[in-house]
C-alpha cells in the first residue's frame, strides 16, 4: 500500500466522470437550453407547471428522486459504527456542516444581497435569493464529496462514516434549521410545507435507498452491487439534474434576459461561504492535528452543498420561478470550479498534516 508521500496526486480530472468534470459546462447548457424553451415553447413548461398536488410540481418531484436516490443507495449506514476511529474528524464534520455553515451562510448572503447589492436588487427579489441561498447552506454535501474525497487522496471508508451520519442528521435538523433562518428572515414557511418537503426528498429517498441496497447485496453480493448495480445507476442522476435545470430556467427565463447581472451577484456570496466553511473546518482539522486523509473531506463536505436537496425544496416552498430556485441553481454552476480549485490546495497543503496509514483506500 503506498502512503501519500510514495504515490501520485490524483489530478483535478481523475476519478471524475465526463458529466462531473463539465458540471459547469452542463449547467451552462441546461441554462441556455431553458432559456430559449421559456422564450420559444413557453407552452410545454406551463404544461408541466398544472401537474401539482400540495404544492409540489409533481414532474419535478419525479426529477429530483430520480437525482437523489442513486446517491442514497450508495450509503451504507452501518458504517456509522465506525464513529469511534478518529472522532475529531466526525466532531469536525457535524459541528461546521450544522452548527455553523447554515448561520454564516445566512449572514452572508443577507448582508450581500440586502446591503451591498440593494441599489441592484429590488428588496423582494433579494429576501427571495436570501432563502434560497438558506437552503444550500441547510443542505451539506451528499454525494460530490466522494469525489471530492478521492481527489484529496481521502480515506474512504471514512468518507462514508461521515456522510452517513451527516444524512442521519438531515432527517432531524433540516427542517428546523430552514423553518428558523427563514423566520429570522421574515419570510414566512408554513411547517407542514417544510416537513413534507423532508419527507419527500430525504426520508423517502433514503428509506427507499436503504431498502434496496440491502436486498440487492443480499440477492447477488456487494461486489455485484458496486461493480454492476451502481454503474448502471450511476447515469440517472446527471440526467434528471439537467432535466430539472432546463424546466426550472425555462420558468426562470424571463428573469435573466431582464437582469443577466444576477446570476454574477448571487455567485459572489456563495463563493465566498463556500471558501470560507472550507478554511473553517480544513484549519481547525490542522489545529488538531487530524490525518489529512480525514481532514480534507472534512472540509470538502461543509463546503460543498447538497444542491439537489436545496432545489427540490425552494421549488416546493416558493415555486420554478422563484428566486430562490434560481439561487439554487446558480450553486450548481459554481460548485464544481470552487471545490476543484480547494481540491488543488488541499493537496498542496498535505505535508502540513500528520501522516496517516490509509488502509481503506
Amino acid at each position: 500500500m503506498t502512503t501519500p508521500e510514495s504515490s501520485q496526486s490524483p489530478s483535478a480530472s481523475e476519478g471524475m466522470g465526463l458529466f462531473e468534470r463539465f458540471l459547469t459546462l452542463w449547467v451552462a447548457l441546461a441554462i441556455a437550453a431553458g432559456v430559449l424553451i421559456g422564450q420559444f415553447a413557453p407552452a410545454y413548461p406551463e404544461t408541466l407547471s398544472r401537474f401539482e398536488v400540495a404544492q409540489v410540481s409533481i414532474p419535478v418531484a419525479v426529477l429530483i428522486w430520480a437525482m437523489i436516490f442513486p446517491m442514497m443507495v450508495q450509503v451504507d449506514f452501518t458504517s456509522v459504527l465506525g464513529v469511534r476511529r478518529q472522532p475529531k474528524g466526525l466532531i469536525i464534520t457535524t459541528a461546521v456542516n450544522w452548527l455553523i455553515k447554515p448561520f454564516t451562510m445566512f449572514a452572508i448572503a443577507w448582508f450581500f444581497f440586502t446591503v451591498v447589492f440593494a441599489p441592484l436588487i429590488p428588496a423582494e427579489r433579494a429576501n427571495e435569493y436570501l432563502a434560497g441561498a438558506i437552503l444550500l447552506g441547510a443542505a451539506p454535501c451528499t454525494a460530490m464529496v466522494f469525489v471530492w474525497s478521492y481527489l484529496t487522496r481521502g480515506d474512504a471508508a471514512y468518507t462514508l462514516v461521515q456522510v452517513a451520519l451527516n444524512d442521519l442528521i438531515m432527517l432531524f435538523a433540516f427542517a428546523p434549521i430552514v423553518v428558523f433562518l427563514l423566520g429570522v428572515s421574515n419570510i414566512q414557511v408554513p411547517w407542514d410545507t417544510v416537513i413534507l418537503s423532508v419527507i419527500l426528498y430525504i426520508v423517502i429517498p433514503l428509506g427507499a435507498g436503504y431498502l434496496t441496497r440491502q436486498a440487492v447485496i443480499k440477492r447477488r453480493g456487494i461486489d455485484w452491487f458496486s461493480n454492476v448495480f451502481m454503474k448502471r445507476l450511476a447515469p440517472i442522476t446527471p440526467i434528471g439534474l439537467i432535466i430539472t435545470l432546463v424546466l426550472l430556467f425555462a420558468f426562470q427565463g424571463d428573469v435573466i434576459i431582464a437582469n443577466p447581472l444576477h446570476i454574477l451577484l448571487i455567485a459572489i456570496p456563495l463563493i465566498l461561504q463556500t471558501v470560507l466553511i472550507f478554511f473553517i473546518a480544513y484549519g481547525w482539522a490542522k489545529a488538531w492535528q487530524v490525518p489529512h486523509c480525514v481532514a480534507a473531506p472534512a472540509g470538502m463536505i461543509g463546503a460543498s452543498n447538497f444542491f439537489e436537496l436545496a432545489v427540490a425544496v425552494a421549488i416546493a416552498l416558493f415555486g420554478l420561478q422563484s428566486g430562490a430556485a434560481l439561487v439554487t441553481v446558480v450553486g450548481v454552476l459554481v460548485e464544481v470550479p470552487v471545490m476543484l480549485a480547494l481540491v488543488r490546495f488541499a493537496n498542496a497543503t498535505r505535508g502540513h498534516f500528520p501522516v496517516a496509514q490509509e488502509a481503506s483506500r
